[in-house]
């Protein structure tokens, strides 16, 4: 059972197949990034600095009102992932993939008209600075406006990728890109709409990339193919999203909360440096995102293989990941060395911005590809079907040790530095803590594989797996 552009993750040479997955996923993941940018370049150089920071600042709480229903779309992956990996359950696909697709759609159209009616009061909450609330309100209540296509479009892209098929997402994702730069342009310097026009053309690009994604489905032949007249609410099907689901959409939520008091620490220090670290934090999520799809990569490859029981791929498909990641985080650490100055300069010319932009550079993204290794360790645990224990480690690691550290500090008077220092500490508290567990999770289900295997052959096994 496959599809004509999906990839069989059971079978021959990983490394080909893995990168063969990843690049297209990276390109998206970055192709994303760049037309998100988009929305912070134009207005940060034809706007101006305050419309920058207004743009930039909205960006926490965005993550943060999505990224619950996003979990969903990981639990779509593996197990979407695992039925293909298993065979002759085609029944689960079909139900997994339309009761998703429910979800997305009614929870999107439910989480943006709450984070609509709750824009105001949260970046107050934030410290939001005076002379760019306002914009950042009217920006972030038309994107809300988009909350349902970006659903369709993530839930329809994960069970494309759980199939192999990283190829026709990153199609999608050009094209509606193209669409949001353009309108960008023409919104923001012919029509001088300023953040209602970046807004506004984010809405009407997220919902080309819907179209795109459930046309394509829709085109589909086998399980995956999606109808809208059988858009389902199957319980069983969504108690399996909601047992993987909801701890990653948790755990993703809990890093966004961490960062939303992590962007009010830094609101209170003016609109210039939260211009500057608006800035710096597009490049560091440009080079988190090339990271993270090898995150997506080891789930995805670990979830197939399990499915199909074969448990000697599962360590290599880590290691390979792992390595990867680690060769790529080194690279990206040499370009920000390189380049700082030149990269924050992309989005605004300001001297000072530039300046203060770098310099959390240095100190952040430098450092990006311990998050990376821990990502990948997030990513083969939840190949597993496993997704609370990583919630549990990154509750403690970003959220509860991110909310003391600033809790502790006083800013603006402790100076910004000691804010930039929470995310390395991190970052390495979440890498040790999950790599003892991924040892144990290794170790005891190879013990229980090697085990079943002894009584259907009837054989003590002669070594641990």
């Amino acid at each position: 059972m496959a599809s004509v552009s999906g990839m069989d993750m059971t079978h021959g040479p990983l490394l080909g197949k893995i990168l063969s997955f990843s690049i297209p996923l990276m390109a998206t993941n970055w192709l994303q990034m760049l037309f998100n940018a988009a929305d912070v370049i134009v207005v940060g150089q034809f706007a101006g600095y305050t419309s920058l920071a207004a743009v930039g600042s909205t960006a926490p709480t965005i993550y943060l009102f999505i990224n619950l229903l996003m979990g969903f779309s990981i639990a779509v992956n593996v197990l979407i992932a695992n039925y293909v990996g298993a065979g002759s359950r085609d029944r689960d696909i079909f139900l997994t993939l339309h009761t998703a697709m429910t979800v997305g759609l009614v929870g999107g159209i439910l989480f943006g008209l709450i984070g609509i009616a709750a824009a105001p009061w949260i970046l107050e909450k934030m410290q939001t600075p005076g002379d760019v609330i306002a914009k950042a309100t009217l920006y972030l209540r038309i994107y809300f406006d988009s909350a349902p296509f970006i659903m369709l479009y993530n839930y329809g892209t994960a069970a494309l990728r759980a199939i192999g098929d990283t190829r026709r997402p990153l199609l999608f994702l050009v094209l509606s890109g193209i669409v949001n730069v353009i309108l960008n342009l023409v919104f923001v310097i012919l029509f001088h709409m300023d953040v209602a026009g970046v807004g506004w053309a984010t809405v009407i690009s997220q919902l080309a990339s819907a179209g795109l994604t459930v046309r394509c489905l829709a085109r589909e032949q086998g399980p995956w193919q999606f109808h809208w007249r059988r858009l389902c609410f199957d319980r069983h099907s969504f108690y399996e999203l909601c047992r993987i689901g909801i701890p990653a959409g948790l755990q993703a939520c809990m890093f966004s909360l961490s960062n939303v008091v992590i962007q009010g620490a830094i609101n209170t220090f003016g609109s210039v440096i939260v211009a500057a670290n608006s800035a710096a934090m597009n490049v560091e999520n440009f080079l988190y995102i090339g990271l993270n799809a090898f995150h997506q990569a080891s789930m995805t490859f670990i979830s197939q293989n399990l499915g199909a029981g074969k448990w000697e791929r599962i360590k290599k498909i880590f290691v390979e990941c792992e390595a990867i990641v680690i060769v790529l985080g080194l690279l990206e650490t040499g370009i920000v060395l390189l380049w700082a100055p030149q990269l924050i300069a992309i989005f605004n010319p300001d001297v000072y911005v530039i300046g203060i932009g770098a310099d959390r550079l240095y100190r952040i993204a430098t450092l990006q590809f311990i998050f990376g290794v821990a990502d990948v360790l997030v990513g083969s645990i939840r190949g597993f079907g496993i997704s609370v224990v990583p919630m549990l480690v990154n509750l403690f690691g970003t959220c509860v040790f991110r909310l003391v550290w600033i809790g502790y500090l006083s800013a603006p008077d402790c100076g910004i530095h000691l804010i930039y220092l929470s995310y390395p500490i991190s970052w390495t508290i979440i890498l040790v803590i999950l790599a003892v567990y991924w040892a144990y999770l290794y170790h005891k289900t190879g013990r229980l594989i090697a085990r079943k295997r002894s009584m259907l052959s009837g054989k003590e096994p002669s070594c641990q797996e």
